[in-house]
């Protein structure tokens, strides 16, 4: 198995926006987002307390998924979004009003800085990181819309192959809560074009208790969404990260062009 921490270390840059768009002006008739694509921390946070070895693990962040958003977004010609601060900070996947999205221990490591902190900082932080993030993927949806009357939402993250107790056997997991409309062919895509590939559905997390940005963008407005979830040791370099993104455009691409899906619909 790929030491994944040996790959990855702290994103550092000096660009400080809090969202990362790519091909801003994509045409395809979907939006592509990463809710925790980046382990950064404000240095005025002082890294929550942790190291830098603690950040680079997966509770900093989904490793892989960020370079699979960006080679998904260029291979379709499709708008990307990816928050830019670790969801240690604030989690842009979890409701704010929900005490775990600013979690004081995660994968049973305290994290020192989001101990007991005041409801001002909470405030801030999602001032700050989480609602940029959510106003940018809100700003291109209706952009999308202009030429499109339901432009598909995917969501990309990534999942660590070891959990205490928990066996996770899965290579990908396709979530999903009530709208089936792009999951299940997905699934069944997967299923049947990668033979010995392991593919969860709603594994090895439920897309109906863990999927905040989908059923707010998504869900709320009818458009047609599901995320996937893949093996972090799978993505774990730009070589994992072009092979998966490779698996999946061909999906998405036949999934875009299915008859009836760029509709509004409830379900």
């Amino acid at each position: 198995m790929t030491d994944v921490s040996s790959i990855y270390s702290v994103e550092t840059a000096d660009d400080r926006s809090v969202v990362e768009i790519v091909n801003k002006d994509g045409q395809a008739p979907l939006l592509l987002i990463c809710d925790h694509a980046s382990n950064r921390v404000p240095d005025s946070l002082n890294n929550l307390g942790l190291t830098g070895d603690q950040l680079s693990r997966h509770i900093g962040w989904d490793i892989g998924a960020a370079a699979v958003t960006r080679r998904l977004a260029q291979a379709l010609s499709a708008t990307a979004i990816l928050a830019r601060t670790s969801r240690l900070v604030i989690d842009p996947n979890r409701d704010p009003n929900d005490p775990t999205s600013i979690p004081e221990v995660s994968d049973r490591l305290a994290i020192p800085g989001n101990k007991a902190i005041a409801g001002a900082e909470r405030i801030h932080r999602r001032a700050a990181f989480f609602e940029p993030y959510h106003a940018a993927i809100e700003a291109q949806i209706a952009r999308l819309m202009r030429n499109c009357e339901a432009p598909a939402l995917f969501s990309v993250h990534s999942f660590t192959p070891e959990m205490p107790g928990e066996d996770r056997p899965w290579h990908i997991g396709v979530l999903w809560n009530k709208d089936p409309r792009m999951a299940a062919p997905m699934i069944q895509y997967l299923r049947a074009h990668h033979d010995g590939l392991i593919v969860g559905d709603n594994e090895p997390y439920s897309g109906q208790l863990v999927a905040y940005t989908l059923n707010r963008h998504g869900g709320g407005g009818g458009l047609p969404h599901c995320a996937v979830e893949i093996r972090q040791d799978l993505v774990a370099d730009e070589t994992g990260a072009a092979h998966w993104a490779g698996i999946l455009e061909p999906c998405l691409r036949g999934l875009l062009a299915s008859p009836g899906l760029h509709r509004i619909q409830h379900f």
